[in-house]
């Protein structure tokens, strides 16, 4: 059987990871002490001032308030404190649908059953080395199928691209020729409906700071991920490590705080691996 069985396992419920124990019926517990053995890898860029991020935005800002000693902190000592201002597309982070979508789901609206998933990663880091412009084609997706199985309803599907790596040197993310034009992968509409529509997956997420490439951002054309968030889906921008990550067979966690009406916020997103 080609389907993603391990996604399909993760999906449909985490117990059934531990039918053998406690007469068939396991606890939670129990399925707890089988994930704790797996390898779990960090998706997640830590964030500071001066990291990549869109233009538009302002660069983070911190303030320490207190601090151990006395004469550091500007309101006292004893502890440790800071204030942390910036926006809340920063680092690795969610969009939620109201990003770009007035009246959809902010960040507190996305429920908890939307957040552990199974977790599908494309890999085309191969060919975005070649083509900076690389654009993920709904032929490459159908392609990851016919080698792995269908994509599972209620799935997180990561491109990975391997622009990670260029962390944390803003200009070498964007990649712009001379003429001011970025130069980065991004997806297309024909994929992105393929699983959203048709495969109904959950989230999508991406290494670079725009669903759309380079180029398309660069004329601020954001169709692509206008079209992700008005299907009231949410998305994870600034991934980190995917290349730790198998193609198939991961579950991925994404979380992240929980502002009031909030238009975004960093996320900590994590996989656990089979192995």
């Amino acid at each position: 059987m080609r389907i993603a069985k391990a996604a399909i396992i993760g999906f449909t419920g985490l117990c059934a990871l531990t039918s053998s124990l406690a007469g068939g019926k396991p606890t939670l517990w129990e399925t707890q002490k089988i994930l704790g053995q797996k390898r779990f890898v960090d998706l997640t860029h830590a964030f500071a001032p001066g990291i990549p991020h869109w233009p538009g935005f302002e660069d983070e800002k911190r303030e320490k308030i207190y601090w151990y000693d006395k004469g550091v902190g500007t309101k006292g000592d004893g502890f440790f404190a800071e204030i942390f201002t910036h926006v809340g597309q920063w680092g690795t982070h969610v969009d939620p649908p109201a990003h770009f979508i007035r009246g959809l789901r902010t960040v507190d609206q996305i429920p908890l059953q939307e957040m552990i998933l199974p977790l599908v990663v494309i890999d085309v880091h191969e060919e975005a080395a070649k083509n900076a412009d690389y654009t993920l084609s709904l032929g490459r997706v159908k392609k990851w199928e016919a080698e792995h199985g269908a994509i599972p309803s209620g799935a997180f599907v990561a491109m990975r691209t391997d622009w990670s790596k260029r962390w944390p040197d803003g200009a070498a993310m964007e990649n712009k020729d001379p003429s001011g034009v970025a130069h980065y992968p991004g997806w297309t509409m024909a994929a992105l409906k393929y699983l959203y529509e048709d495969r109904k997956i959950t989230a999508s997420g991406h290494e670079t700071t725009d669903t759309d490439p380079g180029i398309a951002a660069s004329k601020e054309d954001y169709s692509l991920e206008t079209y992700i968030l008005s299907t009231n889906h949410y998305q994870i921008e600034l991934l980190a490590n995917l290349d730790q990550v198998p193609e198939t067979g991961a579950l991925v966690i994404v979380s992240f705080p929980k502002p009031k009406g909030g238009s975004g916020f960093p996320a900590r997103v994590f996989a656990i691996c089979p192995r």
